[in-house]
């Protein structure tokens, strides 16, 4: 097999962790850096280069095929070994410090135990990797881009004048609005916003399941968007009106189950089926003053990696939205306490002055004479007891 180095050979080194941290700034030279990256960026390769790593063994492909980065060529062009593929099942297995050997066959050990197998990166398979996934990705714009188009033309009244868009009243209007959609970590992510939902009282729009979570966790939730079959009759009783994504003949889905519980709904024509994007543009064409998105990010690289899971309504209807939107991410950001112990030990010296102000008042104030002398007198006696200790 032609890799990186002259020939396949043993790696020898401590095991340095940079799974969580892919910065590599506690790596040091002759490290074995272990990380979880797929299709390695520039940025990451560069600062990994510097350290001088002995190996940098990825748990995923180094290059996907999808995506034609230029971080492994870094890597490789500095001949440092790669092995990839190794499987998240070793991140426990492959600790910081431990002294790990790499096999010529990708086997890794930590002391005599193996801990995980991968495969040394060829730089033949990378090159042609990387020249596969250039013209691929080019062929999936040109699609998603002409999809774009389509949409754009069968869509121009919703777009531009919000033809089709459900009449809410002035709800929103001037106000914050949380878009609320499905996502793994939505209770963690629901629990750092909490200081700026107690804030600023935003109105909340649940989409699809999402609204379950919300409704169990206690929000007051303003709108559901979704279709009614993923969601609980608890939620869609809750008191929140309901949005029926609709066909731009009007035919709603779930419509049935929503006239079955007596829950009132309407409905939102579109020629797309993403709640998300809908809920987006329900707040941007009700003036809300500011468009926040938990869950449901769209960005350039998911549209480069999957352009299929990126539809054309969600890049516009975030562009239509413009400068209102921003996302839950940076608004946890500004709500994070780096020090949780400096609040306590603040807390804790404020009531330490408590103790000595209220010490003050009570010995101020229950003496015979005037304030100042009940304290003096107070004081002389303290200093006189304490001073007989020592004779």
């Amino acid at each position: 097999m032609t890799v990186n180095s002259p020939e396949v050979r043993t790696v020898q080194g401590r095991l340095r962790d940079l799974t969580a941290q892919p910065t590599a700034r506690k790596l040091g030279a002759g490290e074995i850096a272990v990380v979880d990256t797929q299709d390695m960026p520039r940025r990451q390769a560069e600062l990994l280069v510097a350290a001088k790593p002995a190996a940098v063994v990825n748990l995923q492909r180094f290059s996907s095929g999808t995506v034609p980065n230029y971080g492994t060529h870094l890597l490789l062009d500095a001949s440092i070994p790669l092995v990839e593929a190794v499987g998240g099942q070793s991140r426990t297995l492959l600790r910081n410090g431990k002294k790990a050997t790499i096999a010529a066959d990708g086997t890794i050990s930590v002391g005599k135990k193996a801990a995980g197998v991968g495969e040394f990166v060829d730089r033949a398979d990378v090159d042609a990797s990387f020249a596969a996934a250039q013209e691929g990705l080019i062929d999936h714009m040109e699609a998603y881009f002409g999809n774009t188009i389509e949409f754009i033309r069968a869509e121009s009244p919703l777009l531009v004048d919000g033809v089709g868009v459900p009449e809410l009243g002035d709800t929103m209007a001037g106000r914050k609005v949380l878009v609320v959609a499905p996502e793994g970590e939505l209770r963690e992510r629901l629990s750092r916003m909490r200081n700026f939902i107690r804030e600023y009282s935003p109105v909340i729009i649940g989409v699809g399941v999402a609204a379950d979570t919300l409704v169990d966790l206690g929000h007051d939730l303003e709108f559901i968007v979704g279709d009614p079959a993923d969601i609980s009759a608890e939620a869609l009783r809750s008191g929140a009106r309901v949005i029926l994504p609709a066909d731009p003949d009007g035919h709603a889905a779930g419509l049935e189950r929503i006239q079955d519980l007596g829950v009132g709904a309407m409905t939102f024509p579109a020629a797309t089926q993403s709640p998300t994007d809908l809920a987006i543009l329900l707040a941007a064409f009700h003036d809300a003053e500011l468009i926040v998105t938990l869950g449901g990010a769209v960005d350039l690289d998911q549209l480069f990696a999957a352009p299929g899971q990126a539809s054309p309504a969600a890049l516009l209807a975030r562009l239509k939205a413009g400068r209102r939107l921003v996302d839950a991410s940076v608004i946890e950001e500004l709500y994070r306490i780096d020090s949780p112990s400096g609040v306590a030990w603040a807390w804790a010296i404020l009531g330490l002055l408590v103790a000595v102000a209220s010490m003050i008042l009570i010995v101020g104030l229950g003496g015979p004479g005037e304030f100042g002398e009940n304290l003096a007198d107070t004081w002389a006696q303290i200093l006189t007891r304490v001073q007989g200790w020592f004779d």
